[in-house]
């Protein structure tokens, strides 16, 4: 499996054109030959790596799915039996999903009904896990605050990182750095806000 430092793929370097292309023009405003231009093959040579657009709908949502929960279980084992550390890190780990993956957040947002039933169902169920790992960290980290408040504070932070494509274009947010520790901030923010008035602080 390629990790961040491996040259991506032929197949990777599809799947993210695809994304950009889907997000930008809608999943039926893009046609198969425009993602074979964008990554220098043609359209039917798309077909060796992929049967169809649907195909590469539904990996590129599955697979972010499955990429956060997978990353999200890791960072909470490495967190070393912290609280603290493991929201912190879960929180970086959103973090660089909602700002090098902005294409694919925008894409859950509109295509994610055109899925088959049983690709949207994993989706759900990923999603699913997901958030209770979250919730499970927050109340560890806030234990007076109730399980209800804790997972409606987990989507409200999701919404709040997830936020990233309807931020502007390049060179009207600060830089990666400075933005990556910005939603941060926030985040533990609304957190701790939550806990605060849960426990009538």
């Amino acid at each position: 499996m390629a990790t961040r430092t491996d040259a991506p793929t032929r197949r990777e370097q599809i799947l993210k054109e695809a994304a950009r292309l889907f997000a930008e023009r809608g999943f039926h405003g893009v046609g198969v030959d425009e993602i074979g231009a964008a990554v220098g093959i043609s359209g039917p040579g798309l077909y060796r790596h992929f049967p169809g657009k649907d195909a590469m709908l539904a990996e590129l949502l599955v697979g972010i799915s499955e990429r956060l929960l997978t990353g999200g279980k890791r960072r909470s084992a490495e967190a070393a039996g912290s609280p603290v550390a493991a929201l912190d890190s879960l929180i970086e780990g959103h973090i660089d999903f909602a700002l090098d993956d902005r294409p694919l957040i925008t894409l859950h947002d509109r295509e994610l009904d055109r899925l088959r039933d049983s690709d949207r169902k994993m989706v759900r169920q990923l999603q699913r896990q997901y958030v209770e790992l979250w919730v499970a960290t927050v109340r560890e980290v806030y234990p007076g605050l109730p399980e209800v408040e804790a997972r409606a504070s987990v989507h409200a932070v999701f919404g709040l990182l997830n936020s990233t494509p309807h931020l502007g274009g390049p060179g009207s947010l600060p830089g990666r750095e400075e933005t990556a520790a910005l939603l941060h901030r926030l985040a533990r923010g609304a957190l701790a806000a939550a806990n605060a008035r849960s426990s009538g602080a």
